[in-house]
């Protein structure tokens, strides 16, 4: 894991860039061999930067979090809120099915419908040659519609979406800027998340069963052991303790499983039952799962495979030649904080 400074700054895209670029995001992985080529490619290189960053930025804080946040942080809550509100106009309907109620379906055709209205309302006239390039990101974030599931890709969806719209400064890579990405943009963006599961019952994606992490869910727990990383008086075993105080995201995921799983901890949800137990402090907890994403998700096809990259997420040398010294000047740094693969041991 970085220290605190030694993380490079996230590089800007220039809209004019954005303008020229040939190719917008779609699939690109299809085969093992891709996903290990996918570690090569800027894309990997910036997401890796950027959720160092939004780590760093959390490093010691709380909830409920204070803040003025700026114009774009506020916009985005409210795509977030509309969304949620299309979750109360669709109600499930009357169905046996034990996962994927059919209204989640007529949800995401409003999304698709809607996008390009709602990206247009969160982004200026300024930067309408982003909205190719995020919309595909968008569509993906919040499940599939078709499989009527959700899971960490998505996620990972969501997270690139908000990299892509930082990279071209609608979002500014400042420590306030990205300490309101995490506690105001993605804890409302999990709220949604949460909302969608529970309404339409939607599948987890590609579960591990009682052997994964988390059926959904996985960056959470990344910036809630970040908040905790100094914090040598909590130990990582209070997590097993009732009635978690939802002061960081760590908690708020444990207290969400406690939710929607029944039974002892220790059966359904043996991963982080074994971190609690077995590991000693909350730096290593936040190091081993930021390996364990990388491994996990990050290294998985079948999780990856529907990401949609290219354009502004670089897939191929697709941007102007006159950054290419810039982009080889960041790749180096990058190389130097790039965290290793490895499973995350307990």
């Amino acid at each position: 894991m970085s220290e605190p400074g030694s993380i490079p700054q996230l590089r800007e895209v220039s809209l004019s860039e954005v303008a020229a670029l040939q190719n917008v995001p779609g699939p690109k992985i299809k085969t093992d061999d891709d996903v290990l080529e996918w570690r090569k490619k800027r894309s990997y290189q910036d997401y890796s930067i950027f959720l160092r960053r939004l780590n760093e930025a959390v490093v010691g804080k709380f909830l409920p979090w204070f803040s003025s946040p700026s114009q774009a942080i506020v916009k985005t809550l409210e795509f977030l809120d509309t969304l949620d509100k299309w979750i109360d106009e669709i109600p499930p309907l009357d169905s046996p099915q034990r996962f994927g109620n059919l209204a989640f379906r007529t949800w995401g055709s409003r999304l698709e419908e809607r996008a390009d209205a709602v990206l247009g309302s969160l982004l200026a006239r300024e930067f309408s040659a982003v909205v190719p390039h995020v919309k595909p990101l968008l569509l993906t974030s919040f499940g599939s519609f078709t499989r009527m599931d959700y899971g960490t890709g998505h996620e990972t969806s969501f997270g690139l979406f908000l990299l892509a719209l930082t990279l071209v400064r609608f979002y500014q890579p400042t420590e306030a800027e990205e300490t309101d990405l995490v506690f105001r943009v993605y804890v409302r963006y999990l709220e949604v998340c949460w909302k969608l599961q529970d309404t339409y019952r939607l599948e987890p994606a590609g579960s591990h069963g009682v052997w994964g992490l988390d059926d959904y869910s996985f960056l959470g727990y990344i910036f809630g052991s970040g908040q905790l990383r100094e914090q040598n008086e909590i130990p990582v075993s209070a997590v097993l303790q009732p009635n978690l105080p939802s002061t960081n995201l760590y908690f708020m995921m444990i207290k969400r499983i406690q939710h929607v799983k029944h039974g002892p901890f220790h059966e359904h949800s043996s991963q982080l039952h074994s971190i609690a137990m077995g590991v000693p402090n909350w730096r290593k907890v936040n190091s081993g799962l930021v390996k364990m994403y990388e491994a996990e998700v990050l290294g998985k096809r079948v999780v990856v495979q529907h990401l949609p990259l290219g354009g502004l997420l670089e897939w191929d040398n697709d941007t102007s030649t006159s950054d290419n010294r810039m982009r080889q000047q960041t790749h180096d740094a990058t190389v130097q904080t790039q965290v290793p693969c490895a499973r995350q041991r307990t």
